[in-house]
């Protein structure tokens, strides 16, 4: 049984092989341990693949927001990046006031459903502080606004799904959470984004797809909602929501692909690494599935962790073999 297979049982708990296992390097991490990684991940290619490429540029960096300077996407939002190879965050915000909202055209161009497209997307174009006092205070231009958002992601689901004719895992990331909290409340996130959810991941749905959602932060609290909505994937930080909460109302429900405590893996052994994925792993995995493991590393964790994440990944994802 091959990588994908696995993760296709998982996610509909048929019986997986092995749980499936990932690590993502961010660019700033090639950057800082260079030769030393490439032969790290050539030496696990259960987890990285076969095809390594002989010679490879560390310093590349392909997504504009992680390009060092500033970045002003198509809706206008100006992204600052102090760092080359980490995420910019929005510094610079289109819409400021409520009367712009009643002006607000989308982009003419189609720039598919990156990551933080609708949640995020409001964030960005009002800023924080904005965005949160009209969730507070419910004025018109709430609903105007996230209605614009909104038409314009379905028509690009609808382009995202054009001839796509075979079953496949379709990805959407939007983080919904802060580190120990709901910035809105469960209440008010039904009311005016969970039907925004419900028409984004059921027109996928009905198409024969299956939903991967990705979310930073704290949100375990409308995972139920969003299996609702038609997830069949979740991604949740591990720290944000904590095992016990995830295994209450995922475990069975839906399949999980869990982010391992990145906020640890800088500080910690690979003795503690290991005792984290046996926990998630007892936690969370069963024999009939459900459970996907993956870890992301920054330029911050050591490579004796990053090897101690690979060694524990491939030691667990066996755990419940016959």
């Amino acid at each position: 049984m091959g990588a994908d297979e696995d993760r296709l049982k998982a996610m509909k708990f048929e019986h997986p092989e092995y749980i499936p296992i990932s690590i993502g390097l961010l660019p700033a991490t090639w950057m800082k341990h260079r030769e030393r990684l490439d032969a790290l991940v050539k030496r696990h290619p259960v987890i990285f693949g076969q095809g390594q490429p002989q010679r490879r540029d560390y310093d590349a960096v392909r997504q504009a927001t992680y390009r060092q300077g500033r970045h002003v996407d198509a809706w206008g939002c100006v992204w600052s990046n102090i760092r080359a190879g980490m995420e910019a965050i929005v510094t610079g915000h289109p819409v400021p006031t409520r009367e712009a909202v009643r002006t607000l055209k989308p982009p003419g161009e189609d720039i598919g459903l990156p990551h933080g497209f609708m949640y995020l997307r409001l964030l960005d174009l009002r800023g924080f502080e904005e965005m949160m006092v009209d969730f507070a205070e419910e004025p018109p231009e709430l609903q105007m606004l996230i209605d614009i958002v909104l038409e314009y992601n379905l028509r690009q689901v609808e382009r995202l799904l054009a001839g796509r004719t075979a079953p496949e895992i379709i990805h959407f990331g939007d983080d919904l959470g802060m580190q120990t909290l709901l910035p809105i409340g469960p209440e008010k996130w039904r009311r005016y984004l969970k039907p925004c959810y419900a028409a984004l991941y059921g027109r996928a749905r009905r198409a024969g797809h299956w939903v991967y959602m990705h979310s930073d932060g704290h949100f375990w609290e409308i995972i139920g909602d969003l299996i609702e909505c038609g997830v069949n994937v979740i991604n949740p930080q591990v720290r944000a929501n904590g095992l016990d909460n995830l295994a209450r109302v995922c475990k069975g429900k839906v399949c999980v692909d869990l982010d391992l405590d990145r906020q640890m893996f800088p500080f910690c052994t690979p003795g503690d690494i290991d005792a984290h994925v046996r926990q998630a792993v007892e936690t969370l995995g069963s024999p009939a599935g459900g459970l996907w493991l993956k870890a992301e590393c920054g330029p911050d964790v050591p490579l004796a962790n990053i090897e101690a994440i690979c060694t524990a990944l491939e030691r667990y994802r066996g755990h419940f073999r016959t």
